[in-house]
């Protein structure tokens, strides 16, 4: 099992202390980035890279752009993603 300190503090000790369960954290150790976080961080840069191409468009003509990219997205998913990145 990995050490969570350079230190060498055991892992076990440091979930005892931070009240965690060992299983959770060495899934986390895994797997640090969610396959969903993952996804929407390519549809964000396929819809930044149409937006970048053509800044006038609205979210529906930068969602068909990102599809014609190879990034797959509903209107919906690209409206949320523009929304949260402004």
């Amino acid at each position: 099992m990995k050490e969570p300190a350079a230190d060498g503090t055991p892992v076990a000790v440091t979930c005892r202390v931070l009240k965690l369960a060992r299983q959770p954290y060495c899934r986390w150790l895994d797997k640090p980035v969610a396959d969903a976080v993952l996804a929407q961080a390519y549809r964000a840069n396929a819809l930044f890279d149409a937006h970048r191409e053509d800044p006038e468009f609205g979210y529906r003509f930068l969602a068909d752009e990102a599809r014609a990219a190879g990034a797959p997205m509903a209107d919906r998913t690209a409206w949320r993603i523009c929304r949260e990145n402004r």
